[in-house]
């Protein structure tokens, strides 16, 4: 794959990034301008959600940063964002509701986050070696030009390919852990009250809005996978005709 049909590719996605980050932030801009009826906040929202459901062991903090909510599993923390945490809107009670989600996710053991969270750290160091080390098997396979040097040089390419692939099959596991998280969420808010009929309908378009990131990040993961795969392969090809 050339330079030119590798941007020609990746441009369209990179746009639909774009949009999405756009789409995120101008839906809950709008819906957060809408209060919620039970007049609860977005920290209302999580302890109420968490205790409701028995979970006494996760603290909710405000943290800095817009639309920078998050779970972290290992601290046992549900941070909020300071447009969540202390608005009693629309917006923010869902994705106050969301981070629940993921929350009741790891103790239901649902399987989709259990394989998320075990790839995080093969991801962590995979995203840091992968390219470095296509790099330095193209090297070695030039520069050692015996047998077990280009043997050498062709293991090292290919584990850095796997290792890239991790990041996109990570992206792959996300969709189906961010939206079982977002419908846990609206049937949460509608069980207990929190939302009425009407304004759930907002709050579906805040995290319908936000898993579209979620999609153009698997995308752009996936051309720039097939653009290293192709190198490598491309690479490997010309050295067996010569």
């Amino acid at each position: 794959m050339n330079y030119l049909l590798f941007l020609l590719i990746l441009l369209p996605f990179l746009a639909l990034s774009g949009w999405a980050s756009a789409k995120v932030n101008s839906t809950y801009a709008a819906y957060d301008k809408v209060p919620n009826s039970s007049r609860m906040t977005g920290y209302d929202v999580a302890v109420r959600l968490l205790s409701l459901h028995g979970v006494t062991d996760i603290s909710v903090n405000r943290v800095g940063g817009r639309l920078s909510d998050h779970y972290h599993p290992t601290k046992r923390q549900v941070n909020l964002s300071g447009s969540t945490y202390g608005s009693a809107s629309v917006a923010a009670v869902a994705v106050a509701a969301h981070e629940i989600g993921h929350v009741m996710q790891k103790k239901e053991g649902y399987l989709p986050y259990r394989i998320r969270t075990a790839l995080v750290p093969a991801v962590n160091l995979g995203s840091r070696l992968a390219l470095p080390l296509i790099i330095i098997g193209i090297l070695v396979d030039v520069l050692f030009l015996t047998p077990a040097g280009s043997m050498a040089g062709e293991w090292i390419m290919i584990t850095g390919i796997i290792l890239y692939s991790l990041s996109t099959v990570f992206m792959l596991v996300t969709l189906p852990v961010e939206f079982n998280a977002s419908a846990r969420a609206k049937k949460m808010l509608l069980e207990e009250g929190i939302l009425n009929e009407s304004e759930i309908v907002g709050a579906k378009k805040v995290l319908s809005a936000a898993a579209m990131t979620y999609v153009a990040s698997l995308l752009i993961s996936l051309v720039y996978f097939l653009r290293y795969l192709l190198i490598v392969l491309s690479f490997l090809g010309s050295r067996n005709r010569r």
